[in-house]
């Protein structure tokens, strides 16, 4: 939808998740509002493979959450005009991720189909498959609870701090840190102790 020039690395990079280093501002939706697709492109570059990580966190399937992490970019155009500066455009944008990912859950239960049936791909072409990063990410998806992966996915691709995460989840940053630590401790003993605090 995007074109390659903003699907580049940046989408699915596991190491770093703001592209430029740094988080979007309120400025910056403000001028998406006023109908600037630099500034689109430049919210897109930035944040992006948070939104990525987040909507996998929920969804844990990577086609499902790219279609998520591109269907919040429409609705962040659809609703910049309405947006109201509050200091925490991410928290917004995860915001919409999320209800995105959940109204697709949603449909899926509607229709009682499983997830595997609901987003199976024979050949998938994702960047996971032909890294390292692939192993880490499915004990990511498969052996934490919901709350454990969504704080994993939150800090590790989207960088946030655990108070950050806190706020956005509507939990005590007590819990947030000790669900963090709880999930790198099941992530450590189920692939043999490796050190996942890179």
């Amino acid at each position: 939808m995007w074109g390659n020039s903003m699907q580049n690395d940046d989408m699915h990079s596991a190491g770093s998740c703001m592209a430029s280093g740094q988080p979007p501002d309120d400025a910056l939706i403000l001028r998406i509002a006023q109908g600037d697709i630099a500034a689109l492109e430049v919210l897109y570059r930035q944040t992006s493979s948070s939104i990525y990580g987040f909507a996998l966190s929920i969804l844990r399937n990577p086609v499902a959450a790219e279609d998520v992490m591109q269907d919040t970019f429409v609705s962040v155009m659809q609703s910049a005009p309405g947006y109201q500066p509050s200091g925490k455009p991410m928290a917004w944008l995860l915001t919409i991720a999320r209800n995105l990912a959940l109204m697709r859950l949603r449909r899926a239960e509607s229709k009682n189909l499983s997830f595997d049936e609901l987003f199976h791909v024979e050949d998938t072409h994702d960047a996971y498959q032909t890294t390292e990063n692939h192993m880490v990410l499915e004990k990511v998806l498969h052996t934490l609870t919901d709350g454990e992966r969504q704080i994993v996915m939150l800090h590790a691709l989207s960088g946030l701090k655990h108070r950050e995460i806190a706020d956005l989840l509507g939990i005590p940053q007590a819990t947030a840190i000790s669900r963090y630590n709880r999930a790198l401790a099941k992530l450590r003993n189920s692939m043999g102790g490796d050190d996942l605090d890179r």
